[in-house]
């Protein structure tokens, strides 16, 4: 009896609902209340975009267009959302804006094929379209910006400026961009770029951002200063004229110098000792007895 009462009860719950689903307003209620979750979720869309334009320095606009570049030129390789795509191309979520400016600024990106590494060559796009999509990037994840000219502005004439920005070079970057920037050769391929025709403002992008192989010289590793003072070695050693050491041989190091001794200077020595070992009294006296062999006549008479 007691279950029997118990579903006579749940029958009349759901009939009392039935009927008021069935009740004229109700198609109304459900409208108002899609409306409303459809009015929240394009608000909270809205408060996102709107704080990513407010971090970010850019307007809506140009957050719209530096997407749609995004999708037509990048997403093939790092994904719709910019989540990266594994073999082709890696998250940008975090890396900032400094770091689209450099790839794109670069021509590095968007990349022709892909490889052990991206080569610079002619970019693709105007400035306007790099801040566009530099700023969409940027909205994505937070991350090193732009940097504003002051930050690279250096003096290659400061003489404590260009010494100290020598030391920090010749510590942290010679190893690979070799003593005067001209570049050297990596593993797999891969290879550390010249400096010597980089501009000062995607040199520091790249100190900030670390691309491809190099390590990234965030400020708490080293100051915006010491940036600076590296950025002025750099600009002084193109201004320098000559060697101090003699013929630089290119400036790139163990290579040319390798390849000039023994090329150069060793097949140098095989000639030279060549010709001594052919102008010895032994040496002479064989062509002597040669030339008496195959004529029959004394070459003591034919001097």
């Amino acid at each position: 009896m007691t279950q029997t009462s118990g579903i006579g009860k749940e029958s009349s719950v759901v009939n009392t609902l039935s009927a008021r689903r069935r009740h004229p307003l109700a198609a109304f209620v459900v409208l108002f209340i899609a409306l409303g979750l459809i009015g929240a979720t394009y608000a909270t869309l809205g408060s996102a975009k709107a704080k990513a334009s407010a971090s970010t320095g850019a307007t809506p606009e140009q957050l719209s267009e530096g997407q749609k570049l995004f999708l037509s030129s990048c997403s093939s390789c790092h994904g719709t959302q910019g989540q990266g795509i594994q073999g082709s191309g890696p998250s940008l979520v975090g890396v900032g804006g400094a770091a689209v400016d450099f790839q794109v600024g670069t021509g590095r990106m968007p990349a022709q094929q892909i490889g052990p590494q991206a080569p610079a060559k002619p970019r693709a796009f105007n400035q306007g379209e790099i801040d566009a999509m530099a700023a969409y990037v940027a909205s994505l994840g937070a991350g090193p910006d732009i940097p504003d000219a002051g930050a690279y502005d250096s003096d290659p004439k400061d003489r404590d400026s260009v010494s100290n920005g020598g030391v920090l070079f010749r510590t942290n970057c010679a190893q690979c961009h070799n003593i005067k920037g001209a570049g050297g050769a990596l593993t797999d391929g891969k290879y550390a770029p010249s400096l010597r025709d980089t501009t000062t403002k995607h040199i520091y992008e790249a100190m900030l951002t670390g691309p491809q192989n190099m390590p990234v010289f965030g400020d708490k590793v080293m100051s915006p200063q010491d940036k600076k003072d590296i950025i002025a070695y750099l600009v002084n050693s193109r201004s320098v004229a000559g060697s101090p050491g003699g013929l630089d041989l290119g400036s790139i190091g163990p290579v040319s110098e390798g390849l000039f001794v023994w090329t150069i200077v060793l097949g140098l020595l095989i000639v030279f000792t060549c010709w001594i070992g052919a102008h010895t009294t032994k040496a002479s006296r064989a062509r002597i007895a040669h030339y008496e062999a195959t004529t029959g006549k004394d070459a003591a008479n034919h001097e």
